[in-house]
């Protein structure tokens, strides 16, 4: 794996060499266009509107529009730009994890010690864990500004990007201007069904649907080709959870209450009961 970002971690006057390396990745099925009529690859092109010639990557530049302007921004611009010749994660505070709301976070980097001596990583990744805090930090990657926070995941410490305040939509702008009356019965049962699916996550045991399936429809396809019968591969799928029937909220609670307790209740050894356990 090939580290996207070298630099280092500024904690203080402590500097920590790391490598930064991407923490996830995409698992789903490459797809691309065709013509639905011959099956033509469709291919994207960088035409030029004022010459009309097709454009290299390497020939393109940026650029920004004031209304009258058009003001042309080179590579050669852009990397002369402060932020962007830093290569330094600054650490600005340290924060409980709870203050972080976590429609701030965005992608995340895997930090590795880049140095014949790690003990500047291992000193600010024992500190995260011991403290149990989240540090708040500033740092600039392909050609923006970032905040981020550092914590620590399997003995690795974790580089996550984090949205500016402004680009947080106000949630306001959705919410409702009335909110129904919510009864405390239907509060109760709601509460019960919760407790009814409580248990720890463990992220392995669920897989992404759409991707499996896709998977199956490809292979169905290769052996099956236009003759393929969708509804012998999946079986008939119907609208579910389309209708728009309204139904009654206490009903829907005591059904999933119910329906939730026969799927785990413990299944009968089939041993019948001795006269005195009668």
């Amino acid at each position: 794996m090939r580290a996207i970002w070298t630099g280092s971690i500024a904690f203080g006057l402590v500097n920590v060499p790391v490598k930064a390396y991407g923490a996830t990745e995409d698992h789903d099925i490459d797809l691309h266009q065709v013509h639905d009529k011959d099956g033509g690859r469709i291919r994207y092109e960088r035409r030029c509107e004022v010459c009309g010639k097709k454009v290299a990557y390497k020939d393109l530049d940026k650029a920004y529009e004031d209304g009258e302007r058009t003001i042309v921004l080179t590579d050669e611009d852009m990397d002369a730009l402060p932020a962007e010749k830093s290569r330094e994660i600054e650490v600005v505070q340290f924060v409980p994890a709870e203050q972080i709301d976590p429609l701030m976070l965005e992608k995340s980097y895997y930090l590795q010690a880049d140095s014949k001596s790690p003990k500047a990583y291992e000193l600010l990744r024992r500190t995260l864990e011991d403290t149990e805090k989240l540090a708040v930090v500033r740092f600039a990657l392909r050609q923006k500004t970032r905040l981020g926070i550092l914590r620590v995941r399997e003995k690795v410490m974790v580089l996550q990007a984090v949205m500016w305040a402004d680009e947080l939509r106000d949630a306001t702008l959705v919410s409702p201007e009335k909110s129904p009356r919510i009864s405390e019965q239907e509060l109760k049962m709601s509460a019960t069904l919760v407790e009814q699916y409580s248990s720890d996550f463990t992220p392995e045991e669920f897989e992404d649907d759409y991707q499996v399936q896709l998977q199956a429809l490809i292979e169905a396809k290769i052996e099956q080709g236009e003759e393929l019968d969708t509804d012998a591969t999946f079986g008939e799928v119907g609208d579910e959870g389309e209708s728009g029937d309204v139904i009654d909220l206490m009903e829907a609670l005591k059904r999933s209450i119910d329906g939730r307790k026969s799927k785990t209740a413990p299944k009968s050894s089939g041993k019948k009961k001795s006269a005195a356990e009668k």
